[in-house]
């Protein structure tokens, strides 16, 4: 049996994780703002330092793998665009950064990141947002946003997520991740029945808007659907599972996108693929 940390463990999709790996007799580290095994405020640097020692506190430098689930949606506010920023994308990459090492002590850990299919289906998302939060800046990604008014949470939502979605799948294929031993993925969920879509439904314009999304198959997935995803993600049958990008939305990528991928590699990265197998005098 494996030892497992979790974000965002205390509701949604990420309490349905939790309950999958506890039934299958893992040892899961919680991490939330209540509720947990872990307490942390995932929004502060504070929050997110915490989280990193407490985890590897716990499972003693060893972990079999990590799921970030713990996000904040689309909420409107300008209070909450750094919120959004700092959870989504920090409270990602900082806590894998530093769960790192114990990730690649098990030899063969999974990791799988909570992404979303707004990665695809939201408009307009700025580059300078992505850019932004790529490097780290969550202040000058809510500067890039604020010109969108009322509308600025979504589009700090996708960018948070296309953000992080481009960190793992970076990071998925290197020495570091890759070459040590640990399986880096992405899930991008869509509209899942969790506590915030519930929110949402309960909010008559918000509502309007979510009913009005497009997807083919129909109603909201479930978030013990979503869980069972996870699960395998986390399984030996993903050991050949490698950057990916799961899309569990009902079709609604597929809907807006349906010839959007795949697409062939760029030229310049192949032209580098090639001088780079050219160099070496055994492949001549």
């Amino acid at each position: 049996m494996g030892v497992y940390a979790v974000t965002g463990s205390a509701s949604g999709m990420g309490r349905a994780v939790v309950e999958k790996l506890t039934a299958a007799g893992h040892t899961v580290i919680g991490v939330d703002v209540q509720a947990a095994e872990v307490v942390a405020d995932l929004s502060t640097a504070e929050g997110r330092g915490h989280a990193v020692r407490e985890v590897l506190a716990q499972a003693g430098g060893r972990l079999d793998g990590a799921v970030l689930a713990a996000g904040v949606g689309p909420t409107p506010g300008a209070e909450r665009l750094p919120v959004i920023g700092a959870v989504n994308y920090l409270g990602v990459v900082e806590l894998l950064d530093g769960w790192r090492a114990a990730l690649a002590a098990s030899g063969r850990a999974k990791v799988v990141v909570f992404g979303s299919n707004s990665t695809t289906t939201t408009p307009a998302v700025p580059r300078r947002t992505v850019g932004a939060l790529l490097s780290g800046d969550v202040d000058k990604a809510v500067r890039s946003v604020r010109l969108f008014g009322k509308g600025a949470a979504p589009i700090m939502y996708a960018g948070s997520k296309i953000a992080v979605t481009r960190w793992a799948r970076r990071h998925a294929t290197t020495t570091d991740w890759a070459g040590a031993g640990i399986r880096l993925n992405v899930l991008a969920p869509g509209a899942i029945m969790t506590p915030l879509l519930e929110k949402q439904l309960a909010t008559p314009l918000e509502a309007k808007t979510v009913r009005r999304f497009p997807v083919p198959v129909g109603g909201f997935g479930d978030a013990g659907q979503l869980g069972d995803w996870v699960v395998f993600m986390l399984s030996d049958s993903a050991d050949f599972l490698c950057g990916s990008v799961v899309f569990v939305d009902g079709g609604s990528d597929a809907y807006f996108r349906p010839d959007s991928w795949p697409r062939s590699v760029p030229v310049t990265r192949l032209a580098r693929y090639a001088w780079r197998f050219l160099r070496y005098p055994g492949n001549r």
